[in-house]
């Protein structure tokens, strides 16, 4: 049964091995230097014996305490009156005694002890004293800790350093935590059970809600006193819930709780990039979308222009037509001819003229008043797309931030094409040449004098008067040409009908031309600073699509690690 029992321990613990291996290979993948480490230190103790972890304040006694309670007769660890600060001393099993320096401050002490063969020892330094190198203790030993022992001072528990240290152990690592009074002989015996409750309290305050408290004191221990020291109860906890055949079920159940705690904290900052893709994807859209519906409204200011500009052009033409009419009829044409022989009067060729003329001014009048009513507010219009998208831009969501404890690489990144977006967003509303329209003629450029002396965006206003300038008069030009052609064609009455039907020919055919030339010309000029403007994201949409594609793969692993993790334990229940 041991040997069934030993062969599934080992299965399952080549199982989290296998997946500790994989969660390593993730942080390297997130690029993040101190889980890496921290994984690799896992994977390293996995078949080390379950592990003790000593940490408390200089001279609360802890490596008396370790010498006392490994019963050698020896000074396993070394004891000094000055605090023995500098170094992390690693208790484990071995044939000799032997020190072995792993680093400035790290050695390793074996010792032919038969209790290393079930647990090893670590002894750190003081929490009060070398703070710089409390990263060496977690990276390497905290972490992949099975108990930790907090070893205090029994006549002052109540060090702040000491606590503050613990509350790092509990909220980061959750590991299962004892707590030893040490120094007990120097203490009177009725202050001793004050104090001992006094840190029973403290850890239930703390969220610990069934602390461990021994109070017990090394000097009695190696003079002999077990009775008295206190070390009794110790070991008896000790064999009861680790030792005997115990420890490498629970230092499984450890590695597994290492273990998904580190990927929790994976998966806590995928999270994170997860809300900030979405985010960012939200913000995307919204531009989108805004560009789409401002780009209909400028549409729709588009139409309501050229509408007002075709009603005062019907309203021109159709009284010139009138008036055309009523005049080319035979008693008007009659009186004119005869006036035309005996008095000063205008002839009919004079009177065709000057309708022509007349014809020339009102129309050049009236579009010119439309165009002066209406173009302002498409100007408005177009305007207001680059305005509200540049707000939006700096009121982007930031989630992900630069001092993210996994990914604030990833953040700064983003912080970067943020950050290049706004201004070169600003860039573009800054640059009038960005707001020209000099493709829609390109033979002569409207307004290019008037755009030197304006800026960005609020050129956008001369750049359509120029455009609908430039295409109306460009068009009724033509027309008005065409309409004085044909009067000057008139010599006789029998050409009136003729005159009438050409003139309304010319009307219809400049009508269909203005509408086609200034809608589609306005139609091109709002889609093209529409698609400018889209433009600018080139950078922003490629950052979105990397960083789904990396989402959606470490979610899958991440997630599939969790999984795995979830099956080793029910399998070691």
């Amino acid at each position: 049964m041991t040997q069934i029992l030993d062969d599934k321990l080992q299965g399952l613990r080549s199982h989290i091995d296998e997946i500790a291996k994989d969660l390593h290979d993730l942080t390297v993948d997130i690029g993040h230097q101190e889980l890496r480490q921290t994984v690799s230190e896992l994977r390293n103790r996995i078949n080390e014996p379950f592990m003790f972890v000593i940490v408390g304040e200089v001279k609360a006694g802890k490596s008396s305490f370790v010498n006392a309670l490994l019963s050698t007769g020896k000074e396993v660890c070394k004891v000094a009156p000055q605090p023995m600060t500098d170094t992390i001393q690693q208790v484990i099993w071995g044939e000799t005694e032997q020190v072995i320096s792993i680093n400035p401050y790290l050695k390793k002490i074996t010792h032919p002890v038969e209790i290393l063969k079930e647990i090893a020892i670590v002894d750190t330094p003081g929490t009060n004293t070398i703070v710089e190198h409390h990263q060496e203790i977690t990276e390497r030993f905290i972490p992949s800790s099975d108990l930790i022992v907090f070893v205090f001072e029994a006549k002052n528990p109540y060090r702040q350093s000491a606590w503050e240290f613990f509350d790092f152990i509990n909220t980061e690592w959750r590991r299962k935590v004892i707590f030893v009074l040490q120094q007990k002989d120097l203490m009177a015996p009725d202050e001793l059970p004050v104090n001992v409750q006094g840190v029973v309290q403290h850890a239930q305050k703390k969220g610990i809600e069934a602390p461990i408290v021994f109070a017990v004191s090394a000097k009695l221990e190696q003079e002999g006193n077990e009775q008295a020291s206190g070390f009794l109860p110790l070991r008896e906890y000790i064999r009861e819930n680790i030792t005997g055949g115990k420890a490498p079920a629970l230092k499984l159940t450890n590695n597994i709780s290492t273990c998904r705690n580190l990927n929790e904290r994976i998966g806590k900052g995928i999270a994170d990039r997860l809300r900030q893709l979405k985010a960012d994807q939200q913000f995307r859209q919204e531009v989108t979308e805004t560009l789409v519906k401002q780009e209909a409204k400028s549409l729709r200011q588009v139409e309501m222009l050229v509408e007002n500009l075709l009603s005062g052009y019907d309203r021109i033409t159709l009284t010139t037509e009138e008036e055309l009419v009523e005049g080319l009829g035979f008693f008007s044409l009659l009186k004119r001819t005869i006036a035309g022989i005996f008095s000063k009067k205008a002839s009919a060729q004079e009177w065709l003229e000057a309708l022509a003329k007349d014809l020339d001014q009102q129309l050049h009048l009236e579009l010119q008043n439309k165009l002066n009513d209406n173009v302002a507010d498409l100007a408005d219009s177009i305007q207001q797309m680059a305005k509200m998208i540049d707000l939006k831009i700096h009121k982007s969501e930031t989630i992900l931030r630069n001092n993210h404890e996994i990914f604030s690489d990833i953040a700064d990144r983003r912080a970067t094409v943020m950050g290049d977006l706004q201004e070169t967003f600003t860039k573009f509303l800054n640059r009038p040449e960005n707001f020209s329209a000099d493709q829609l003629f390109p033979d002569k450029k409207p307004a290019s004098g008037s755009i030197a002396t304006g800026s960005g965006l609020a050129v956008v206003g001369v750049i359509l008067a120029a455009v609908t300038k430039l295409a109306v008069f460009d068009v009724t030009g033509g027309v008005l040409t065409a309409v004085g052609v044909l009067f000057a064609g008139f010599t006789s009455a029998a050409k009136k009908r003729k005159i009438v039907e050409g003139y309304q020919t010319e009307i219809t055919k400049g009508r269909g031309l203005l509408q086609e030339e200034l809608s589609g010309k306005l139609r091109t000029y709002v889609t093209g600073i529409k698609t400018k403007i889209d433009a600018n994201f080139e950078d922003f949409d490629a950052m979105l699509e990397k960083e789904e594609a990396q989402v959606a793969k470490l979610e899958e692993r991440q997630g599939g690690i969790e999984g795995r993790l979830a099956i080793v334990e029910r399998d070691l229940e």
